[in-house]
């Protein structure tokens, strides 16, 4: 756990205030990612509507690492005091967390231990080493890694860095939809309507559900239906703490946080799943319309909006769209793209 305060103390701060003060903490140490726009894929998604429904795409995969994470790690270590750095950072991670961090802790100066998933997809095993990651794998499943992460803990006295159950990584993470809210704005002349907002730890959602507290966003989530932990738990209102899953968007696999799982009951409206095709249907789409890299679990807010569900929904206006990330394993682009 973060030691630099008390987790209740810290979770009073849970605010879009909280998001705002995260902002200004870490905008000068993060990329701003572009909010791009694509009539083609606004038709498809939306059909006639009148006026028109657009969607809007904030690039994560644009970001430090390639995807959304560097956030919270960011937000993380900068919360934390010298003396607690001292023996370095650890944290497990299927990839961009493990990344995130990697890059946040060669910023401060400080060594990071990652504990990442033998499934974990090459390139981002080797972008973690590049990085300065000192890497160790563990078994595929939640407790697995928290249990190999901990003995390194325990060992090297390394600060542990959660993934997405901690309130300094919620309002990290939350700054996305900060910037989307005001890029909408400023750069595009609307208000943002609603936002769809792929969910597995629940760190982003969590955040993203906080940062539209009060302005008027309406929150989705998208969840891939092999792990499918949200939905389930939302519908019988009781957090489910197990996922185990082979779904294509590695990034998702993992169950929703304590921490996070409260915040997305109170403010997310409905978790939509969609299948591993429909994920893969939409990132082909992206790749042939807006011509930008987005991996896997990127895609998933798009399929939703893709998807007769979400039709049925009948949400209009702004729509955005998070693409959280673009790492892909080039090695099996061929692969992705015979399955989608």
């Amino acid at each position: 756990m973060i030691q630099s305060r008390d987790t209740e103390s810290i979770a009073a701060e849970l605010t879009r205030q909280g998001v705002e003060s995260a902002y200004a903490l870490i905008k000068s140490k993060i990329k701003k990612t572009p909010v791009l726009t694509s009539e083609s894929i606004s038709a498809i998604a939306t059909g006639n509507d009148n006026p028109p429904t657009r969607l809007f795409f904030k690039c994560e995969n644009f970001q430090k690492g390639g995807s959304f994470k560097i956030r919270g790690a960011t937000h993380a270590l900068e919360n934390l005091r010298p003396e607690e750095l001292e023996n370095g950072v650890i944290t497990h991670s299927s990839g961009n967390h493990a990344q995130a961090l990697a890059i946040a802790a060669r910023a401060k100066g400080v060594k990071a231990y990652i504990v990442m998933p033998s499934n974990s997809a090459r390139p981002k095993v080797e972008a973690t080493r590049s990085y300065g990651g000192n890497v160790t794998f563990s078994g595929p499943t939640a407790p697995e890694r928290e249990y190999v992460a901990e003995t390194i803990r325990t060992k090297t006295n390394a600060h542990f860095i959660p993934p997405y159950d901690h309130p300094h990584i919620i309002l990290g993470q939350g700054t996305v939809l900060r910037e989307l809210i005001s890029q909408a704005d400023v750069e595009y002349g609307c208000k943002l309507d609603a936002v769809i907002v792929p969910v597995g730890g629940g760190g982003l959602l969590a955040g993203c559900a906080l940062a539209a507290h009060g302005t008027g966003v309406r929150v989705f989530a998208a969840e891939p239906a092999l792990a499918d932990d949200c939905f389930r738990g939302i519908e019988i209102g009781i957090r489910e703490p197990n996922v185990t899953s082979s779904t294509v968007a590695d990034g998702l696999r993992t169950p929703v946080g304590v921490i996070n799982f409260p915040i997305i009951q109170k403010y997310v409206e409905k978790v939509f799943t969609v299948s591993d095709e429909e994920i893969l249907a939409a990132m082909r789409l992206v790749w042939e319309r807006i011509k930008i890299v987005i991996e896997p679990s990127g895609a998933v807010a798009l399929a939703v909006a893709l998807s007769e569900r979400w039709k049925i929904e009948g949400v209009k206006g702004n729509i955005g769209i998070i693409f959280s990330g673009g790492n892909v394993d080039l090695d099996k682009i061929s692969d992705l793209i015979k399955m989608s």
